[in-house]
């Protein structure tokens, strides 16, 4: 029985091989099923959300604006979109250093669109054993149009998972308008097909072999684990030597027993996503969805005995028979308490950035065709190129001033209108009394400043330049 239940976890474990798993349910099935709800409610829910008479989440690239609630930001706030990949770095680095792959097995796009088609899958073709007696029959009418509502219903939902991911882009709104009146743009339609056939490729066929060889993740995680890292684990004391129960008396799990409390099932494996027989220790295929957990689990009930067979643990403790108390006390190590407080810190620097943000930008480009010119009543003018964005939502006038060499004056508008997320480029010449600096460059600065609200303001250093005299 034993080496009957080993050949069928090798069969599994075969790549070429197609998986199969079992649906099962538990605490951590629904939980997963929870982060499934909540991602996608988000990702599908966000493109419809409205804000000041526009979409909440917009990404705006032909104008280079992107819209996210109440914020408007722009090719130069590129700083913020960096301090947060730096900030998910961390996160990924702590919550894997903690607990293992936890994004792999409850929040990853692709464990989650493959949870949703193994669903799909499930309601159209029937559990585990109804699927594999299925792919195995002869072609007939009944399989041809079973199949055919299964791939119908995939691609349905992979369409409807394109348009939302190009609403991002495009207002969702217009952009099913577009769809209806057949006035789609060639880059819509691209990445809208695009994107679709990724999700019904990758979650409806390729599947575990994302995770198991297409991942990077899955390769380099193995340098952020560490043997006090929680992990999905089997208890071998407990378990081995794993033993059938038919025809054998088993003494309660507390005492000596001539065998384990593992029943060699194998159920464990016929429900993992990836096909893997997590009772052979560690392996870089286990996403940490944690279903042979709530397998194991309901199979200690219906015999009476604990559970926690599989669970999650460190493999210090199961070695150790460690506390709860020591299990705490090792997840506080140093590793966790660094991450911890880096993430802590960049997110605090964040927040303190994007709160204390001033809507307002000012970017100075001088004319390189003339550095100065010296003007008929003796003055020396230099000429600038002002580019002024507005960030806010409302439309403003800004005042232009110029400091730093006495008797600075400004040809040009001292006052610009502009309308709310919107910019000008405005030319400013500026003028200085000859003998008021130096040959060669002269610092200055221009200050830009909200007339309805004198703390919108910006300074920007730029230089004024003197030609040589001529002795």
């Amino acid at each position: 029985m034993r080496d009957h239940s080993t050949r069928q976890a090798n069969l599994l474990l075969d790549s070429g091989s197609k998986i199969y798993p079992r649906s099962i349910s538990g605490r951590y099935s629904r939980l997963r099923w929870s982060m499934v709800w909540i991602t996608q409610l988000v990702f599908y829910g966000l493109p419809w959300l409205t804000w000041n008479n526009r979409p909440a989440v917009l990404f705006d690239l032909a104008a280079r604006k992107f819209y996210l609630f109440g914020l408007v930001l722009y090719p130069q706030d590129f700083i913020y979109l960096t301090l947060l990949l730096i900030i998910s770095a961390f996160a990924l680095f702590l919550f894997t250093t903690l607990a293992g792959r936890l994004w792999c097995g409850y929040a990853c796009p692709q464990t989650v669109y493959t949870e949703i088609f193994l669903w799909i899958e499930h309601r159209v073709e029937g559990d585990r054993g109804r699927r594999i007696h299925l792919d195995a029959a002869p072609l007939t009418q009944k399989k041809v149009a079973t199949k055919t509502l299964k791939h119908g219903l995939w691609l349905l939902f992979s369409l409807w998972t394109g348009v939302t991911f190009v609403g991002y882009f495009t207002p969702v709104t217009e952009l099913l308008t577009s769809i209806f009146t057949s006035t789609v743009g060639p880059w819509q339609w691209f990445w809208i097909i695009f994107y679709a056939l990724a999700t019904y490729g990758n979650a409806g066929f390729m599947r575990e072999q994302v995770c198991k060889y297409m991942c990077p993740y899955a390769r380099f995680q193995g340098v952020m684990f560490d043997r006090d890292t929680l992990v999905i684990s089997y208890d071998p004391i407990r378990g081995e030597p794993r033993s059938p129960l038919a025809g054998k008396h088993r003494t309660d799990s507390s005492t000596s027993s001539a065998t384990g409390d593992c029943i060699d099932c194998g159920l464990c494996v016929k429900v993992c996503p990836t096909g893997i027989d997590i009772r052979q220790g560690q392996q870089y295929e286990c996403i940490g969805c944690a279903l042979c957990i709530d397998a194991c689990d309901q199979v200690m009930e219906k015999l009476q005995r604990p559970r926690g067979l599989i669970r999650y643990d460190t493999l210090n403790a199961i070695e150790r028979d460690g506390s709860h108390a020591k299990q705490i006390k090792q997840l506080l190590r140093p590793r966790v308490l660094i991450y911890t407080a880096l993430l802590v810190i960049l997110s605090l620097a964040l927040l303190g950035s994007l709160l204390s943000r001033t809507p307002l930008k000012v970017d100075i480009l001088r004319d390189r065709g003339t550095l100065s010119r010296e003007m008929s009543n003796g003055t020396i003018e230099n000429v600038y190129q002002l580019q002024i964005i507005n960030a806010a939502e409302e439309a403003r006038h800004f005042t232009i001033t110029v400091h730093g060499l006495n008797g600075l004056t400004i040809d040009g508008p001292a006052t610009v209108t502009l309308g709310g997320t919107s910019n000008r480029l405005v030319p400013v010449r500026v003028r200085a009394p000859a003998d008021s600096g130096t040959p060669g460059s002269n610092a200055v600065a221009f200050i830009v400043q909200a007339s309805d609200n004198p703390g919108v303001s910006v300074q920007e250093k730029s230089t004024f330049y003197f030609p040589t005299r001529k002795p």
